[in-house]
């Protein structure tokens, strides 16, 4: 009976994980760059209570008798399907279709990636201007050095090209190539990426060292898309329907517990 509340608990616990999970995705449907996430379970130690033996006559009895101690989180996957691509007036936002990341330098020297390509310039301590994201880390080139160019070229007139090389138009207004490239990396397993923030990750072991696509002719180039941005790729519909689910399964398993309560309830009246 003891057996029953702590299963049923287990349960509950791990539900609340999942209403969690799905409570994020909902919150960050409009959040550029996102990726939607996926609370996974697993059993816990099944109980044996009573091994294959053989009755009095000799006769085997068919199974043996286990029993479940519950549910545990074993993990929560990201999804990295590509979200919708989104209009936008900024000369800055960009869009990744394929299986690249920008790489952005973090505040504390370590490289970050992103599928958020919603940037700006922003001027350096050397009056250059210098391709930053929104919290004003740089975005790096295919080099992993900042994307720097002369102060005096107007931020407005500055295009990218597919391959993320940046153009500025000569005096006859045709663009001529700058000199720099946006980064673009790839993962063997981007599931194993560890996420920092909502749209930051850091490279694990699980993820695989980064592919650089300039240089690594094993993967497919993606493209950059000018004045778009990635939406998140969060099904609302089937984000709803989780959460459904996942409510229900917490009030079956509280009235699990609420069952086992009245049976035990119930045995220690029976003496009444």
């Amino acid at each position: 009976m003891v057996r029953s509340l702590w299963s049923a608990a287990t349960g509950m616990n791990a539900q609340q994980t999942n209403v969690d999970t799905i409570a994020n995705n909902l919150a960050n449907v409009n959040t550029v760059g996102y990726k939607a996430q996926t609370a996974q379970f697993k059993s816990l130690l099944y109980q044996t209570l009573q091994t294959a033996t053989t009755t009095a006559n000799g006769d085997p009895k068919p199974t043996t008798s286990q029993v479940g101690l519950g549910v545990r989180n074993s993990s929560i996957n990201t999804s990295f399907r590509q979200g919708s691509l989104l209009s936008s007036s900024s000369s800055t936002s960009f869009a990744i279709e394929g299986d690249g990341f920008f790489a952005i330098k973090g505040s504390d020297g370590n490289t970050y990636y992103t599928r958020n390509g919603d940037f700006t310039w922003a001027i350096n301590s050397n009056r250059e201007l210098m391709l930053t994201n929104q919290d004003g880390l740089p975005v790096l080139d295919t080099n992993g050095q900042n994307i720097t160019v002369p102060g005096d070229r107007v931020a407005s007139r500055i295009t990218i090209g597919q391959d993320g090389t940046l153009y500025y138009p000569d005096g006859n207004n045709v663009p001529q190539s700058m000199g720099k490239t946006i980064g673009l990396s790839q993962f063997n397993n981007p599931g194993g990426l560890k996420r920092k923030g909502d749209t930051l990750w850091e490279i694990t072991a699980a993820s695989g060292e980064v592919m650089n696509e300039s240089t690594n002719n094993n993967v497919v180039k993606s493209r950059i898309v000018q004045n778009y941005l990635e939406g998140s790729n969060v099904q609302v519909a089937d984000e709803m329907v989780n959460l459904i689910v996942a409510q229900r399964a917490y009030e079956m398993n509280s009235k699990a517990i609420t069952t086992s309560d009245e049976m035990m309830q119930t045995a220690n009246n029976l003496k009444r």
